[in-house]
């Protein structure tokens, strides 16, 4: 065993390939349930359309919207003509390039309107899952489910049963990644660490890693009856690796996997749906990390008058039992009620204060009590109950998911702007998922000062919202409802050739604009932008929203030129 009584790689294999908690009987079910599931739905979702254009309801089409594939599969004779009249090898490369990007662009498209459209589909996924994850505790693509009601996120799974994250192998083929039109990642976690450090660094800044356990690396036994009575702790093979290379660098890493593991006794850590921990573990995690924040960093002393508690509970079906696409009202899965102690500052929500000593970078481990919209109460998380053992004011800069890069995202544009979110910090805490070590993207991120100026990207006044219409050029991607753990996403919209009744100054300008792309699990609007499309929206600052908005899952634009644009966000469409 490695460290904290962890298996060895070979153990967790013999575990993972020669055993299963799964019966034969179930499997072959399971395997003729799926085959007549896929090869029904085109049948019936064809035989539905091909009715609808027989009687009319369906105009302007002869053929169902699955036979549009054929439209597009083949370069358009203009497509043709560009590649035979290119000229030189060069031209007919770029003419080609060109051709398969557009392809892939309409693909896409494609894709998302034939699943809007499915309604077959659409009507079968609850019953398919009620038999599926509720009767036969099956899952599905990004569910698990375990022993006694417990519900695990896949991808935490395969991050810790795939291979070494660190291995060169593995650090090859995913920096290979990427495709037209999604970038290659940055695989390697410790190289991305040691150059914030290095940049922390020259300003005299401390950095602390803080890899939050994901629940089946503290909760194993609650995966497969073959953890159970073990105190393991299970780890991608790579992970006392990671560890080693950091300390030779000097980077301290708070790991409190021991602690919770030891706190299981007194009640469960982590919630039984859902991905994250409870309560309970997340105090727990919080008090251990100030001692380490002290062990940092140079902190002030505490004030132990600054800050109290009030008692709370809060109560939510957590975000693994959603991805389920059970039907409403089910009984599988009940809902979980939690006990929170929230923390006051001054009689009022603490909030925080970016004039703090320590700034904390975190997803939703840190956001889960914390933020209202996760339905799971707020002023009670990890930042509110740090701030608490530590006596002292915390910065925060925190968003649901990419924890490997989203929040250095946020703070490296404030500072290219000129918000310099780094004067008077000693310390920086840094945390993220673990399983992100696996399969995050550690992009390498300047984080130098900038000065304010003018990008000519029109924002709408403070004052009043703005009505608007444009051109759009390009969306950032939308997750599918229920394929991520978490309820609400906002993408990023790049809009040209404005017009506004509202707002004379807004005539022939460019904007950047977010908007909800998913709303409790359903998708909006924005989700179904295409290049092209002329869109109206009433914008009102981003500003005005962020404190709200900016710690909830959201995708941006892959375009440098937009980096550092003043942002507005969609109130409504008109």
């Amino acid at each position: 065993m490695s460290d904290h009584g962890t298996l060895s790689r070979e153990e967790i294999a013999k575990i993972e390939i020669g055993h299963t908690d799964s019966t034969p009987a179930k499997n072959w079910f399971l395997t003729l349930f799926f085959l007549v599931v896929i090869f029904s739905v085109p049948v019936l979702q064809n035989a539905r359309e091909f009715a609808a254009i027989r009687s009319g309801a369906e105009t302007g089409r002869r053929l169902p919207q699955s036979w549009d594939v054929f439209s597009f599969l083949l370069p358009s004779l203009a497509e043709w003509r560009a590649f035979f009249g290119a000229g030189d090898a060069a031209g007919m490369f770029a003419s080609a390039r060109q051709t398969n990007n557009r392809m892939l662009r309409d693909i896409q498209a494609y894709e998302t309107a034939l699943k809007d459209r499915d309604g077959i589909v659409e009507a079968m996924i609850p019953v398919m899952q009620t038999v599926v994850s509720g009767w036969l505790k099956g899952g599905n693509e990004d569910a698990s489910c375990g022993r006694d009601g417990w519900l695990f996120y896949r991808r935490d799974l395969e991050s810790l049963t795939g291979p070494g994250f660190l291995e060169p192998a593995v650090l090859r083929q995913r920096g290979a990644g990427g495709s037209e039109l999604v970038a290659p990642p940055q695989p390697d976690p410790v190289k991305a660490i040691v150059d914030f450090r290095d940049q922390l660094a020259k300003r005299g800044i401390a950095l602390l890693v803080f890899p939050a356990p994901v629940k089946p690396s503290i909760c194993p036994e609650d995966c497969t009856s073959r953890y159970a009575g073990t105190s393991a702790v299970i780890e991608n093979p790579s992970a006392g690796r990671f560890r080693e290379l950091l300390a030779a660098a000097g980077i301290p890493v708070f790991d409190p996997a021991a602690a919770l593991v030891a706190a299981k006794a007194e009640g469960p850590v982590y919630l039984r749906t859902d991905t994250h921990w409870t309560p309970q573990g997340m105090e727990l995690a919080a008090r251990e990390l100030a001692a380490a924040a002290r062990a940092a960093a140079p902190l002030s002393a505490a004030a132990t008058d600054r800050f109290k508690t009030l008692d709370a509970t809060a109560e939510n079906l957590g975000d693994v039992a959603t991805m389920l696409d059970l039907p409403a009202g089910q009984t599988f899965f009940p809902r979980e009620s939690v006990a929170l102690r929230q923390v006051l500052s001054q009689d009022r929500f603490w909030r925080p204060d970016p004039r703090a000593e320590v700034l904390f970078l975190g997803d939703s481990f840190a956001n889960i009590y914390s933020l209202a919209a996760m339905g799971w109460g707020e002023s009670a998380g990890l930042v509110e109950h740090l701030s608490l053992a530590l006596g002292l004011p915390v910065d925060a800069i925190c968003r649901n998911d990419a924890g490997s890069h989203a929040t250095r995202e946020m703070l490296a544009r404030e500072l290219r702007s000129g918000r310099d979110r780094l004067a008077g910090k000693k310390l920086v805490i840094w945390e993220f998922a673990a399983r992100e070590l696996a399969c995050g993207d550690w992009k390498l991120l300047s984080m130098e000062l900038g000065e304010k100026r003018e990008t000519g990207f029109y924002v709408a006044p403070a004052d009043r919202p703005v009505r608007v219409s444009g051109v759009v050029q390009a969306v950032s991607n939308a997750p599918r409802p229920g394929s991520v753990p978490y309820k609400d996403h906002i993408l990023t919209i790049h809009l040209a050739d404005l017009e506004s009744e509202d707002d004379a100054a807004a005539k022939g300008k460019e904007a950047v604009v977010h908007a909800w792309s998913m709303q409790d699990q359903r998708a909006m609007p924005a989700a179904r932008y295409r290049p092209g499309e002329t869109v109206r929206l009433e914008l009102v600052p981003w500003d005005k929203v962020a404190a709200e908005y900016a710690k909830l899952q959201s995708s941006d634009l892959d375009d440098e030129e937009l980096e550092d644009a003043d942002r507005n966000w969609a109130a409504a469409e008109w």
